[in-house]
């Protein structure tokens, strides 16, 4: 069965293609066929005038049309799209959302930040780790950052913060939001605060992650990604993208991102972070798998 996924974040839209495969163990395994990435920075025309523009608009439906030829050259049979948080905050998301259908047949349905973060856990990375520690999802995107928190085979929370590296990048977020981060990260997580490893998700823990060399499977610790802050934050923009040959819609958001995981981390007192390279695209088709198999469809 190959399956898709449209996500309309707040820096990129992005289409997963997957195959689901049930392999001779009666595992079911999705193959990743292919993704694509479009920048569409929602979430500067939002966290500063609180709609999207026509620009934007005529971006969106031009990229979702691309995504729905791909769709149906790829012979995908069931697809799924959701948006977050920069659709959530805008005031003629549903225009758009109407208009998108009129035009593709793609409907789009806006998440809820708890909505997301669970959308991220539908992967269950931790359950293939190590029992004897808990694990602090954390998804970085450029409205809202996402945490759920797994130990012993049990979601203990799942939750959002409107902290983005968009919003930080536009001075959306406040002192005060980000106490409300740590206050909540420090009761929550106050049982488990010397076991604690965190799961990163989102295209700049993915690129960091790139940039370090380090072997798959492998962790980062928050001091080597204090040691980039400093360094990406040392350097121009366009330094930023000449020396780490990063594009414009990466190199300005890295630096936000890498002061929110690094936050996230210390004031859970996770030391390290694994990146295995999921996201909400990967949730989505999960998820979408789930409710086919519900529905008694043949896999």
């Amino acid at each position: 069965m190959r399956l898709a996924a449209i996500d309309i974040g707040s820096n990129a839209a992005r289409l997963l293609i997957s195959d689901v495969i049930v392999n001779n163990e009666g595992k079911t395994e999705f193959i990743k066929v292919n993704l694509v990435r479009v920048p569409l920075r929602l979430g500067f025309d939002v966290f500063e005038k609180k709609e999207i523009s026509p620009e934007k608009t005529h971006m969106i439906l031009h990229t979702v049309k691309a995504y729905k030829h791909l769709i149906e050259a790829y012979g995908v049979e069931h697809w799924k799209a959701a948006a977050t948080s920069a659709m959530r905050d805008a005031v003629n998301a549903q225009a758009i959302i109407d208009q998108v259908e009129r035009e593709t047949g793609i409907r789009i349905e806006v998440i809820s930040g708890g909505s997301e973060a669970s959308l991220i856990y539908e992967n269950h990375i931790a359950e293939n780790l190590d029992k004897d520690h808990a694990y602090l999802y954390i998804d970085v995107g450029g409205g809202s950052t996402e945490l759920t928190f797994f130990a012993g085979n049990k979601l203990l929370f799942s939750s959002s913060f409107n902290i983005g590296t968009i919003r930080l990048l536009k001075r959306q977020v406040t002192e005060d939001q980000w106490e409300t981060m740590k206050e909540y990260i420090k009761r929550e997580t106050s049982n488990y605060f010397s076991n604690i490893v965190a799961i990163g998700s989102g295209g700049n823990i993915n690129k960091i992650f790139s940039i370090s060399k380090r072997k798959e499977g492998k962790s980062l610790n928050v001091e080597l990604l204090k040691d980039y802050y400093k360094e990406f934050s040392s350097f121009s923009l366009p330094d930023r993208m000449r020396l780490y040959k990063l594009r414009e819609d990466r190199a300005d958001v890295i630096v936000p991102a890498l002061q929110i995981y690094i936050n996230v981390m210390r004031w859970a007192n996770a030391p390290e972070i694994y990146v295995p390279k999921i996201g909400l695209a990967d949730g989505l088709i999960q998820h979408l798998y789930a409710d086919l198999k519900r529905k008694g469809v043949e896999i």
